[in-house]
C-alpha cells in the first residue's frame, strides 16, 4: 500500500527519528564516496505552482543522486493551466512517475493528488505546511544537540505553515516550543490546541524575548511569504520588534543555535551579523534539505526501506 507525505501528521515519532537516522547516514554515506542507488531505473516528477530554489533542487538532486530520474514540471505550463481536472492529471502523471512531489497553495489539492495518483505523493509546500522543510531542520537539531527531546524551540515571526509544521513536529514528538508573533499573524489555533493536547509544552507570546529567553534553538522565517507580496509595508510594521539579531539571541541559551529556511531578507525578519555568524546553522540546516529529500524518496519510491 502507498504512502504519502502530506503533513508530518502523515508520520509516526518513530518514523520520523527513523527519517532523520536515514537522512544522517546517506549524508555520511555521500561524503565517504559510497553512492547508494535505490531509485534506479525510476522517476520522480516534481509539480510546482510556485517558485523554489532550495526544496526543487534538494528534490532534483536527490534523486538524480539516488539513481533515479527527475522531471520539473511547471503547473502553469500543463494542461492544469486549461482547467484539466486535479483527477485527470493525477491518474495520468500516476502512471508515468514512482514518486509526484507537489508545491501548490491550498493543502486540498495536494489531498486531492493523493487521492488519486497511484503513486507516493509529497507535499513540499502548501499554505498549511512545510514538512519536509521541518524534517530537514528536526535533522540539523539532531546533528547540532544529539537529539531533540529536552531541546527548547522558540519561533519568532509569522505564524506562517512552516510554523504550522513546527506545532505538528510538537505534537508528534512532545517537543517545548515558544512562538512569538504579532497579533493577528498567529499559527493556527486548531493546532496549538491539538499540540498541547498531546503534551507538547506549546506557548504563544508577543514578545519575541519572551519566547527566545532560555532557548536552544531560534527560528525565523521571512514576514510575507508566497502568497502575501502585496502585504509587505502592512506586514514590515505589524513585525516591528522581530528581527533576530545579536542582543535577542543574546537572551537564548548559550549555546543556542538560529535557523532560517530561506530565502533570507538580511534586515528584516533576521540580521546579516546573526546569519553569517557563529550561532547560525543555516546552511546546514540548507543542505540538509537535500540529504532528508533522499531519505524520504527511498521510503516512499525506493527499494530499501528506513
Amino acid at each position: 500500500m502507498k504512502r504519502d507525505l502530506l503533513a508530518l501528521t502523515d508520520l509516526s515519532a518513530e518514523e520520523i527519528r527513523r527519517l532523520i537516522d536515514r537522512a544522517i547516514a546517506l549524508k555520511a554515506r555521500r561524503r565517504r564516496g559510497i553512492l547508494d542507488r535505490p531509485l534506479a531505473g525510476k522517476t520522480v516528477g516534481l509539480l510546482f505552482d510556485k517558485a523554489s530554489t532550495r526544496t526543487r533542487v534538494s528534490f532534483e538532486a536527490a534523486a538524480i543522486r539516488l539513481g533515479g530520474g527527475a522531471i520539473f514540471i511547471s503547473a502553469r505550463d500543463t494542461q492544469l493551466a486549461r482547467n484539466e481536472p486535479i483527477v485527470d492529471t493525477a491518474r495520468v502523471l500516476g502512471g508515468y512517475l514512482d514518486a509526484l512531489v507537489i508545491r501548490t497553495y491550498a493543502q486540498q489539492t495536494v489531498a486531492d493528488y493523493a487521492r488519486h495518483a497511484a503513486v507516493p505523493v509529497i507535499n513540499a509546500l502548501t499554505d498549511d505546511y512545510h514538512p519536509t522543510q521541518i524534517l530537514a531542520d528536526l535533522m540539523t537539531v539532531v546533528e547540532l544537540k544529539g537529539g531533540f527531546q529536552g531541546v527548547r524551540f522558540a519561533w519568532v515571526g509569522d505564524g506562517n505553515n512552516v510554523a504550522n509544521s513546527w506545532l505538528n513536529a510538537a505534537a508528534i514528538l512532545g517537543l517545548e516550543l515558544a512562538l512569538a508573533c504579532p497579533e493577528g499573524y498567529r499559527p493556527r489555533a486548531d493546532l496549538v490546541e491539538k499540540a498541547r493536547a498531546a503534551g507538547a509544552k506549546v506557548t504563544l507570546t508577543v514578545d519575541p524575548r519572551e519566547a527566545v529567553a532560555g532557548a536552544d534553538v531560534v527560528n525565523t522565517d521571512v514576514w510575507a511569504s508566497m502568497g502575501h507580496e502585496g502585504q509587505e509595508a502592512q506586514r514590515s510594521a505589524a513585525f516591528k520588534g522581530f528581527t533576530v539579531d545579536s542582543a535577542l539571541m543574546a537572551l537564548a541559551a548559550p549555546e543556542a543555535v538560529a535557523l532560517h529556511c530561506l530565502p533570507a531578507h538580511r534586515g528584516e525578519e533576521i540580521t546579516a551579523e546573526v546569519l553569517e555568524g557563529p550561532q547560525s546553522a543555516v546552511w546546514q540546516q540548507a543542505e540538509n534539505k537535500m540529504h532528508m529529500a533522499a531519505a524520504i524518496l527511498e521510503w516512499l519510491a525506493g527499494s530499501v526501506e528506513t
